[in-house]
């Protein structure tokens, strides 16, 4: 059985491990470590990710272990169940470029050998994939389904904006507002003001800060 899984993330250009997350201890980590992030599998702890993350990627890499972090609280409360969290970040390589990987987190309450919280973490190359819609993809719930071997289909599920119309969510985000927006694209204010109740409509909110604010938790912005 481990061998063929070891020779399934050869095959699929992936590396994966296995953690308690109550006790900080990886207890297993697949040989392929060491090709996407130059980390022998002995060695290798949960930090070793955090350093390979591309510089811009600091802020989204903070916000998806504080969601883990929840994530594992909920289940830790609830003394049972699991949970999904998936996003793609770029990752250093032992060549000394980043590399476009997938990290999907299967999270789980047992109480065998001993009370605690797993994670069952996997990481995927997707330098395949060139129509993520934001440069990222992002899913956080408990349909079982989305824990496979990722697809463009996968990877653009809940991509309801454009590239354009995050691209304007990003910059009312930093500050500007609709006239200096559109000096910023070289478009009309009604043009942004059109792509503004878009982004209402397609969110659901009342207020582009609403939607921001949501943005911002799960990590998107």
């Amino acid at each position: 059985m481990l061998f063929d899984l070891e020779q399934s993330t050869k095959i699929h250009n992936q590396y994966f491990f296995v953690a308690d997350l109550l006790q900080g201890k990886i207890l297993f980590t697949s040989k392929r470590s060491m090709d996407m992030i130059g980390v022998d599998p002995k060695e290798l702890n949960p930090y070793h990710n955090i350093e390979a993350a591309h510089p811009d990627e600091v802020h989204r890499n903070t916000k998806g272990w504080a969601k883990l972090i929840c994530i594992a609280n909920d289940l830790l409360a609830a003394k049972s169940g699991y949970s999904l969290f998936s996003t793609n970040m770029k990752l250093l390589n032992p060549e000394g470029k980043y590399s476009e990987t997938l990290f999907q987190c299967y999270l789980f309450y047992s109480e065998i050998p001993h009370k605690t919280l797993y994670i069952l973490q996997v990481h995927t190359n997707i330098d395949w994939c060139k129509k993520i819609k934001y440069g990222f993809y992002y899913y956080s719930g408990n349909d079982i389904s989305r824990f496979k071997y990722p697809d463009d289909s996968l990877l653009n599920e809940g991509s309801n904006f454009t590239k354009r119309e995050f691209e304007i969510i990003k910059l009312i985000e930093s500050g500007m507002n609709t006239e200096q927006i559109a000096e910023k694209l070289f478009l009309s204010i009604y043009t942004i003001n059109t792509h503004r109740a878009n982004i209402l409509k397609k969110s659901g909110k009342a207020h582009v800060s609403e939607l921001i604010y949501e943005l911002l938790v799960e990590g998107k912005l």
